[in-house]
Order: structure tokens, then sequence, then C-alpha cells
């Protein structure tokens, strides 16, 4: 399959696009939007509906992107948008407490038992970044221990990548980030428990926490061992460090309690973003009593915001968590996840196509080998020439996936397995595409 270079289906977005540069850096609000890593201008999407959305070309296209996750009950959900409506109608903004602040603080921690207090922030960037400062407030340490491949939002101190070398010092990944920001941090692989081992033993004294996605899912779907995370909790304990969560993709996606509920893994801390807020701007982050007793009001690590808790995202919130806590609600979107899974993983293995397909939940991969991948190291930067064609040949039939192959995808509860088996078959007719010229 040849790469297109002509796209008579975007005309609209791609006008929208020569607008959007002329106001925008690079003509969007977040880089991966720009489509720099597929083919085409990005799409301008104007309305979404169940597991549909619509361009500004009218274009509908099956949607496996979900807002980069959190529409877990799709596009338009009937009773988060009347709960919206119904917030909006009295104020958009206080500044004050709410009781759908207060309902929906108590509903996730009843519902979670790694949670006993929780704090309200605006994004899933933020919630990080003022966990790392609870951390760090409350032992009285400095640095932080990260994994290569696990991405924690862009604050300064964590958007850095390892250097050369088992245990290493961070190295910024952007401009603007001084050195001795990123000093503070420590990298090691994943699944790497020898490097896990040496960090600790070297610095185990100066590190407040450790931070991992449990489910490292913003660089492929990296899916760690059980026993990798049980051993990651144990060396925490014995060092004295504590251990950090961050969920903000995972949380609320394969379980109620996120991956520690999924794994039944207790971290010290936990935080949340995406899904919390049914598809509007919110984040947390939580942990015990003793911990959260330093933060401010209480204690003396300091963290504000004034639109967190914002009472519309409270309400779209309450409406999008009771849902979750149906019967069965886990169990039906995993099944779905699994029976789409196995027909795109029948068609690969019968024609003998070097591509597989993760899954954990309702979160999927489509990774160019054949290979089991559980560290970034072990992705093969050529590898995503595939998924570039194939993204452009799925828009085309009208399915809609992140524009990056390092993304991954997600089956929501609007998904049928009627729909599921209309974008397996025109995935799996992608697939025989991209690999006809091999």
């Amino acid at each position: 399959m040849k790469e297109a270079t002509s796209f008579p289906r975007r005309e609209k977005s791609a006008e929208l696009f020569a607008r959007a540069k002329a106001v925008f850096p690079g003509g969007v609000s977040s880089p991966v939007r720009a489509f720099k890593s597929v083919s085409g201008p990005p799409l301008f999407i104007k309305r979404g509906d169940g597991c549909y959305v619509w361009d500004a070309d009218n274009n509908r296209y099956i949607d496996f992107c979900a807002s980069w996750g959190p529409l877990i009950l799709g596009h338009n959900n009937e009773q988060i948008r009347e709960r919206i409506f119904k917030a909006v109608a009295s104020g958009t903004s206080f500044g004050t407490p709410t009781l759908n602040e207060l309902e929906l603080g108590e509903l996730l921690v009843k519902n979670n038992p790694y949670l006993e207090k929780v704090r309200f922030v605006s994004s899933g960037t933020e919630a990080v970044m003022s966990a790392i400062r609870l951390a760090r407030g409350f032992t009285g340490r400095s640095k932080i221990l990260k994994f290569e491949g696990c991405y924690h939002g862009h604050l300064d101190s964590l958007l850095v990548k390892a250097g050369s070398g088992l245990v290493t010092f961070g190295e910024s990944t952007s401009a603007g980030i001084p050195p001795s920001f990123a000093a503070e941090t420590l990298v090691i692989p994943l699944d790497d428990r020898a490097a896990l081992d040496e960090a600790l033993e070297k610095y185990g004294h100066d590190i407040a926490c450790i931070i991992i996605e449990p489910i490292p899912a913003n660089n492929g779907l990296l899916l760690q061992d059980y026993s990798f995370l049980k051993y990651l909790r144990q060396k925490a304990t014995e060092h004295k460090v504590l251990l950090l969560f961050d969920e903000v993709i995972s949380g609320f996606r394969v379980h109620f309690a996120g991956a520690a509920g999924y794994y039944d893994i207790k971290p010290d801390l936990v935080t949340y973003g995406k899904i919390i807020g049914g598809g509007m701007p919110v984040g947390a982050y939580g942990g015990s009593n003793e911990l959260m007793a330093f933060i401010s009001p209480d204690g003396p690590v300091y963290q504000a915001g004034t639109l967190s808790g914002n009472p519309v995202a409270m309400a779209a919130g309450l409406a999008a968590c009771h849902q979750l806590l149906s019967p069965n609600f886990y169990c039906d979107l995993d099944h779905k996840t699994n029976h789409f899974i196995k027909n795109l993983t029948d068609h690969a293995t019968e024609n003998k196509y070097s591509v597989t397909f993760p899954k954990v939940g309702s979160i999927f991969w489509i990774a160019f080998s054949t290979e089991t991948i559980k560290r970034a190291d072990q992705i093969d930067p050529a590898s995503m020439k595939f998924f570039k064609l194939l993204h452009a040949a799925l828009l085309e039939k009208g399915v809609y996936m992140g524009p990056s192959g390092y993304e991954v995808g997600f089956v929501s509860a609007a998904h049928t397995i009627e729909v599921l088996n209309e974008a397996a078959e025109i995935i799996n007719w992608a697939m025989d595409s991209v690999f006809s010229d091999l």
C-alpha cells in the first residue's frame, strides 16, 4: 500500500487547519493532534454520539480514540449530558465547595479501598504534580524514581528520558527545563528488577516516591507482569519509599478502583484524570488519611485551584461514575473487547502478519511486532511506517484511531458487538492493504 498524497474526504478539515496554523502553534492546542506522525490534515471533529464522531466534511467514523480515553460511556452520553445541563442552569463556577463535589468525593472513597481522602484538581498533569509535591513534603526527600516509557504529564521534573546506563539521572525531553530540575528524577527501564534494586540501594535514602503507570499506556501498551508490580510494592515498602500509581489512563478504565483494584496492589498515592470527569476537565489525587493530612489547609504542602471541584465537571463525573458502578459493567466491556481483539488477532495470525494486539480491559494497542513488548526500547521506530499507512486506510473507510502508533485505543460501552464486527472487518481489510506490497 502506497502513502496517499491527496485527501479529498478532508477538504474542509484542511481549510480549517490552514486557518488554525495562523493562530495556534502548529495549528493545534496539543501536539499529537497535528497529525505529524500520520498522513494528511488533522480531522476537525464537530459532533460525537455513541461510538461515532463526525468531522467537518460530514464523514462518520467509528471512534476508538474516545477523547484519549475518558469517554468510556461513549460520546454524548444522555445521563452525563442531562446532569451537565442541570448544573449549568445553576451556574458554571463558584470557587466554593458544592454538593456535587462532596457527593463525587464520597462516591470515590466509598468504592475505592485505596482512597481514604481525595483532592480534586483540573487535569491529570496537575494531579501528578500535586502528588509529587505531597510525596516530597511528607518524606522530606527530593528525588523521584520513574520508568522509561511511562508518561506523567508535562511537568518539568517528569518530562525526562533516561540517559545511558542502567540507572540514570533524567535528561530533559523538552526545551525550557533546567538540567537541575531533570536531575531530581532517576529513570530506569520497566520490567527490570536489577535496575530497581540498584536505584534503591544507591539512592533510596533520597527518593520520595516511585511513580509508575501500573498499566503503561502512553508509549504503546507495555503490560507489566503482575510479579514485577508486586516486587515494586515490596521494595518500596522495604526502603520506606512511597509508591505512586499514575492511573490517569487506567483509573476507572479497567476497574472502578483502577489498576490497583485490577491487580489488588495498594499504592501509597494514586492519581486520576480523564474518566473521572465524564468528558469534562477533572483530575484527582488521593491516599491515606495520614498522607492527605499534609495537604493545605490541614498540613504544610500547599496546593490550590480556582476551578478545582468545578460544579459542572463534578456533575459530569457523578453521572459517569454511577453508571460505571452498575452490575457487570466491566465484565461486559471486557467481553466485548475480547471479542473484538480475537477477530483482529485471528486474521493477523491466519495471514502471518507481523502485528499483535495487546489488551487489558477495554484498552488495546496495535503493535507491529510478534514479540511481547514490555519496555519502551523494545518498540522498533521503523514499525511506525506501517501504522501510518494503516491509519490512512482506516480513515478512508470510517474508523478513527489516535494519530500515533504509540497511542492506545479504547472500546467504550457504546460500541456494540455489531459495530465492533464492522470495525474489525475494516481493520482487517486495512491490514491486508498495508501488507499487500511486502
